[in-house]
């Protein structure tokens, strides 16, 4: 199974304020220990949303909102994205993350990902199933 952990925003991330030097170092280790395990999949920040847009769809129109956006707390700071057995490992796995804030109160969400085999049999999901399998052919050829 595949997890999103996803770090909450907070005023410093959103502000754009670098992580320390201490933290980095930290959070190195961490995917460190995830890459050893054969867990990690995916790691990063993001920019803050001060560079971000939003696309509003409403029916057929689309509206574009450029950042920032007010609600800090709504949004996403960075993510990893693993493999676990089961949600339980999962939240192990977020309990052992360096503080991404610090010394200041954080959020890790963790979502698990929809796989194939979640879906009923269609044209449509084998389809989308094809889609993914080029997608990955794609990412392994650009590397």
């Amino acid at each position: 199974m595949r997890f999103m952990m996803i770090v909450k925003a907070n005023k410093k991330s959103e502000a754009g304020q670098m992580p320390s030097d201490e933290l980095i170092a930290d959070m190195g280790k961490y995917n460190e220990e995830l890459m050893k395990a054969g867990a990690l999949i995916e790691a990063t920040g993001l920019q803050p949303s001060s560079k971000a847009a939003r696309v509003k769809i409403s029916g057929e129109k689309r509206t574009v909102i450029d950042g920032p956006f007010a609600e800090t707390k709504e949004l996403i700071a960075g993510f990893w994205i693993i493999k676990a057995n089961s949600l339980a490992e999962a939240i192990t796995w977020a309990t052992r993350a360096p503080n991404p804030s610090g010394n200041e109160e954080s959020e890790i969400e963790i979502r698990q990902f929809f796989e194939m085999e979640d879906f009923a049999p269609s044209a449509a999901v084998q389809r989308a199933f094809e889609l993914g399998k080029e997608l990955e052919k794609s990412k392994k050829q650009a590397h």
